[in-house]
């Protein structure tokens, strides 16, 4: 298994154009989203939605990079969540090249030592209702459903998911 690093998106041209590549190369989940055109990736509103979200308060973006400093993936989080306290991913997507390689469970266990490291003592998700591989994968991970819910953004159904760090 590789090792991988977390640095915050710096918003660099190159770094911009990565992730743009990384979202193009994950067309079913922006299906399931609905968020961007799922064949035309806008690298504009990328980098707007990515501002969006990194200017947010207790809001992180970070960029997942391999030992050849290649972008394996990209991470979303939240400190604290307004209504429970608990730190929770936004997103966590893998670069297509690595799909299926335990990247996606790599960079699950980063998050989970670092919040373990920060005395935390669950972390929470919502998975699409419409997205059943994400499902799948996370389940397989040890997480489990606690409620069903719109999101808060998009209002669409979600499974919210929790797991303890012991």
């Amino acid at each position: 298994m590789p090792t991988l690093t977390l640095a915050p998106l710096r918003f660099s041209a190159e770094e911009l154009t990565e992730v743009v590549d990384l979202y193009a190369g994950n067309p079913e989940y922006w299906r399931a989203a609905g968020e961007h055109d799922p064949e035309h990736i806008d690298a504009d509103r990328v980098e707007a939605d990515l501002r969006e979200e990194a200017g947010t308060e207790g809001c992180e973006v970070l960029l997942a990079r391999d030992r050849e400093g290649h972008l394996v993936g990209l991470l979303c989080l939240l400190d604290r969540h307004p209504t429970d306290g608990y730190p929770w991913i936004g997103l966590l997507m893998v670069h297509r090249r690595f799909h299926r390689k335990g990247v996606g469970r790599m960079l699950a266990d980063l998050l989970e030592e670092r919040f373990r490291g920060e005395g935390r003592h669950g972390v929470r998700l919502a998975v699409l209702e419409n997205n059943p591989a994400a499902l799948g994968f996370w389940t397989s991970l040890g997480w489990y459903e606690i409620d069903r819910r719109a999101d808060r953004q998009h209002d669409r159904p979600c499974i919210v998911m929790h797991k303890e760090l012991h």
